[in-house]
């Protein structure tokens, strides 16, 4: 209700504190419109350069001397030494494959002779001194065949009743039409590479061969219980390790008996050490949950101990605080989700404390962009040196500042965000092992985004668990630099012929599997 003159208070004390209270109010839904507007049709960079158009610099006393100049957090760009993007001129060097192309891939000669070899002056024959050689990448376009398998009979002459054949070799879709490759294919194409079973079923029939998306989807829920038992020993082998990424994306499920969809989820479980040089290898495995609650993530970690890497999510708040986890499981929260909270407050209000938030947190990832690669005990020495100094000085900056602002204010949000997770946000501090952030995984969870945009929704729980899956050994093959389809294509075979049993489950595990074929390539 508007307020009107004879309903103010006399008390100028009163005054100044609803003006105050009016502004903060004001504040937030400038904040709220402006980051619509953002999203409807902003820009969505994080990088600093896109959100600070030029550096301030910060007097951070003594801790400055000893760190190297802000750069933007480590999913920026090239930055050049004091944290700005690069300009273009400076910038590095694009990496072009002029020259260098792929030694791994075949040669095809194409010899283009002229059309005649005979000298234009003399008549007499031309002879050859040289050439000029210029390779390109070439395609061969894939093409669908006929695998016709052939099994003899044998019988002997003299005797009767013997006949001779060999047995039929088992097949993934018993019965079917469908080859053990081409199931790979269609499925690295939809749960690697985000292509619809629709579009499929449309590259299909352009090569004369009209299959429906059912028989497709059958296809694919046959190859996810085949490798099921590989996909749980992948996700048990991660639950191993001391240290584990969590994040979770929604996704829609048809609900035929309400007519509509409902919301579930795809929670994902990410692991690597690359970092500091540790045994965890990267990884990743998706779960498919009717929820999103703790009971979800509860049953999903049942056994795992040690450092939960998550955002403030307070379902994992909840977890660790649970009495039958009590000391098994610790939670280090997620640095850039903190610092995005500056970020929007910054795009929205143009906060100079946001700013200078946003200016401490790059001077932390310049640090750890300097000993990212060095062991555990290495990266510890550094960040106790130089990395919590600057925490602390971030800390006291948040305390200071949230005194003098209005409770309505997003810049309030922003600082308490990080303050209530403060412990969780330092814990990479303590320990060399950890990453600031959970970057990891959510690169990891970026193709599952990427593949519900494109198919809108599942049709039902078996369809979900099938999309985790798949999603989660290709995923798992491009993160090791393998070709996902090839890999699926030999684990499935493997799997179906019975050349690996189930006590052999870890030869398949693609870090496993690719150490074997490198193994028998330089042994070759």
């Amino acid at each position: 209700m508007a307020l009107r003159p004879e309903n103010l208070p006399r008390d100028p004390d009163r005054l100044i504190e609803m003006v105050l209270a009016s502004e903060g109010k004001i504040e937030a839904l400038q904040a709220t419109v402006a980051k619509l507007r953002k999203i409807i049709f902003g820009a969505r960079s994080e990088k600093s350069a896109a959100i600070i158009a030029e550096q301030l610099s910060l007097a951070l006393g003594a801790a400055e001397a000893g760190a190297a100049y802000p750069t933007p957090a480590n999913d920026d760009g090239q930055n050049d030494e004091r944290g700005n993007e690069a300009a273009p001129e400076t910038r590095k060097k694009r990496n072009r494959n002029i020259g260098a192309l792929p030694k791994h891939l075949p040669r095809v000669d194409v010899t283009i002779e002229p059309e005649t070899t005979t000298c234009p002056c003399c008549a007499g024959a031309l002879h050859r001194i040289g050439e000029d050689v210029n390779d390109v990448v070439d395609r061969v376009p894939a093409v669908l065949r006929i695998l016709r398998t052939i099994r003899p009979k044998y019988a002997c002459r003299a005797c009767e009743g013997a006949v001779v054949q060999a047995k039929a070799r088992p097949r993934l879709i018993e019965s079917g039409m469908a080859s053990t490759a081409l199931v790979a294919w269609i499925a690295t194409a939809k749960f690697a590479w985000g292509s619809t079973l629709y579009r499929q079923a449309q590259i299909l029939a352009g090569h004369g061969l009209d299959i429906d998306r059912q028989t497709l989807a059958r296809w694919m829920k046959q190859a996810a219980w085949t490798v099921k038992g590989l996909y749980e020993l992948q996700l048990a082998t991660m639950h191993g390790y001391a240290r584990l990424f969590c994040d979770e994306t929604p996704v829609r499920m048809l609900d035929p008996g309400r007519g509509r969809t409902k919301l579930c989820q795809f929670w994902a479980h990410a692991t690597d050490d690359r970092s500091w040089q540790g045994p965890a290898p990267p990884a990743v495995a998706y779960v498919f949950a009717g929820g999103r609650g703790k009971k979800e993530i509860a049953a999903q970690l049942t056994g795992f101990e040690g450092v939960l890497q998550v955002d403030g999510y307070s379902a994992y708040t909840a977890l660790a605080g649970d009495k039958k986890n009590a000391g098994k499981i610790r939670l280090a929260f997620c640095l850039v989700h903190a610092r995005r909270n500056f970020v929007d407050v910054h795009k929205t209000t143009n906060s100079p404390f946001a700013r200078e938030a946003i200016e401490r947190i790059a001077a932390v990832y310049a640090i750890e962009k300097r000993i990212r690669g060095l062991d555990a005990e290495q990266r510890r020495a550094v960040r106790q040196a130089e990395t919590k100094p600057l925490m602390d000085a971030l800390k006291a900056r948040l305390e200071a500042t949230k005194d003098g602002i209005s409770r309505q204010s997003t810049l309030v949000g922003a600082i308490d965000y990080m303050l209530e997770r403060w412990s969780g946000l330092t814990l990479f501090l303590e320990d060399g092992r950890l990453e600031p952030d959970t970057n990891i995984v959510e690169r990891s969870i970026r193709p599952i985004s990427i593949g519900k945009k494109n198919s809108l929704f599942c049709g039902d729980e078996g369809g979900g668990e099938t999309w985790a899956i798949l999603a989660s050994l290709l995923n798992t093959a491009k993160l090791h630099g393998v070709d996902p389809e090839t890999y699926l294509a030999d684990i499935l075979e493997r799997m179906v012929s019975g050349a690996t049993k189930n006590n052999r489950l870890h030869e398949l595990l693609v870090w496993n599997w690719k150490a074997a074929r490198e193994a028998e390539k330089f042994a070759a």
